[in-house]
């Protein structure tokens, strides 16, 4: 029988919903603001895991919730280690994910440019 999803995809899943509601709930650090888990990234060996993260406020702001999480990350283990029944839990690495951002300056050009188009239009 075969699976659908590698191993790692399901725990990475698992380990993404647990790390969202640390966040959420538990982690008081005041550097982290409103932060979104946007995706992980889970090695096939388990051992190693990017977690990407969206982060509201200026660049700042946003390298200071990195970092609050860096500071977090023994305590996240640890609470992934009790809740979790793997043998080992991953080293984690927190990522900034700017993808929204990128998305959001593409979306910017590409209305200019079409806005720029209609002006040539209808000078013609």
């Amino acid at each position: 029988m075969k699976f659908k999803f590698k191993r790692s995809e399901r725990v990475g899943e698992l380990i993404r919903e647990e790390i969202a509601k640390m966040i959420a709930r538990e982690i008081k650090d005041p550097r982290i603001g409103f932060v979104t888990l946007t995706d992980v990234d889970l090695s096939n060996d388990l051992k190693n895991i990017n977690v990407y993260v969206s982060v509201l406020g200026e660049d700042s702001e946003k390298k200071k919730a990195v970092e609050g999480l860096k500071s977090s990350r023994g305590y996240i283990r640890r609470q992934l280690g009790s809740r979790l029944y793997l043998k080992r839990i991953p080293e984690i690495t927190f990522k900034l994910d700017q993808s929204i951002e990128h998305s959001e300056k593409m979306t910017k050009l590409f209305d200019k440019i079409k806005k720029d188009e209609d002006c040539r239009q209808d000078h013609d």
